[in-house]
């Protein structure tokens, strides 16, 4: 099945709905689609719906940013029991961590004379169910003038790592994701390793560890891979027994990154461990 495994909605830092991601997967001949969101599966239901419709399966999805010492490390999980305890209790926790980085970020970024309030940062979330995201407070910056261009530009120039306002607290590590998302029988994928800034040999022992946690697979095929980088993640996941998964990570239209691209498909052992 052409697939596109990694999109993201206005229920975190995305700006389309799962409606419009429904019918975006449905334009360019795609058979399954999963969105991701940042620490939440609040689009699945709206996406399901649209997805039927249209005659394409969706999956749920979910990415939770996680990380190893000072390094993001994206774990996508997919076809949990949203309502086991266990993801329950890691979605509070994911939640509440999220507001304390918000009120974090806030206060670094009045310390560096960016007057923002975390009240104005909450109104960016498209629902007050959405963990509050770094990209909400970008948005919210920016539409107050503190930046030329546009929220991204703000990220990187304020909330990014090293930059004035960053924080990493309450975060997960790809350990712990792993373990939940197992232990909610779904499946894990580790999102766009070639973005990892970390070198190769040491994220090949991460990868091995979470394997051992139960990690799944490794989008090897993904928007910003090169043709390089696509094939050394493929002989990887071959040589760990593990599946490999693609996506676009599309988070609005018009930028670079479009749903169906690059070309993925899904066979049918990874079919199966989606819950397709």
């Amino acid at each position: 099945m052409r697939a596109d495994l990694h999109v993201h909605t206005y229920y975190s830092d995305g700006l389309i709905s799962p409606e419009e991601v429904a019918a975006a997967a449905s334009a360019e001949g795609l058979n399954l689609v999963a969105v991701t969101d940042h620490d939440c599966i609040l689009a699945y239901p709206e996406l399901s719906a649209a997805c039927n419709k249209k005659g394409i399966k969706a999956v749920q999805g979910i990415e939770v940013s996680a990380y190893e010492g000072l390094v993001k490390i994206h774990t996508l999980g997919y076809n949990l029991d949203v309502k086991n305890p266990q993801f329950k209790e890691f979605s509070k926790r994911l939640y509440d961590g999220a507001l304390i980085r918000a009120e974090d970020i806030v206060n670094k970024l009045n310390k560096n004379s960016v007057f923002i309030t975390l009240d104005e940062v909450l109104n960016y979330r498209h629902s007050p169910l959405s963990p509050v995201h770094a990209m909400h407070v970008a948005r919210a910056c920016a539409k107050k003038g503190y930046c030329n261009g546009s929220a991204e530009a703000f990220f990187f120039n304020y909330l990014a790592w090293g930059k004035p306002a960053f924080s990493n607290l309450c975060r997960p590590t790809p350990e712990e994701a792993v373990e939940v998302i197992t232990a909610c029988g779904g499946f894990s994928s580790l999102a766009h390793p070639a973005r990892i800034s970390m070198e190769r040999g040491e994220l090949l022992s991460l990868i091995k560890r979470m394997a051992s946690c139960g990690l799944g697979g490794i989008e090897a095929v993904y928007s910003a891979h090169t043709e390089m980088e696509t094939a050394y993640y493929k002989e990887t996941a071959s040589n760990l027994r593990l599946l490999v998964t693609g996506g676009s990570d599309t988070h609005y239209f018009g930028g670079s990154r479009k749903i169906g691209s690059p070309e993925f498909y899904a066979d049918g052992e990874l079919a199966a461990r989606l819950g397709i």
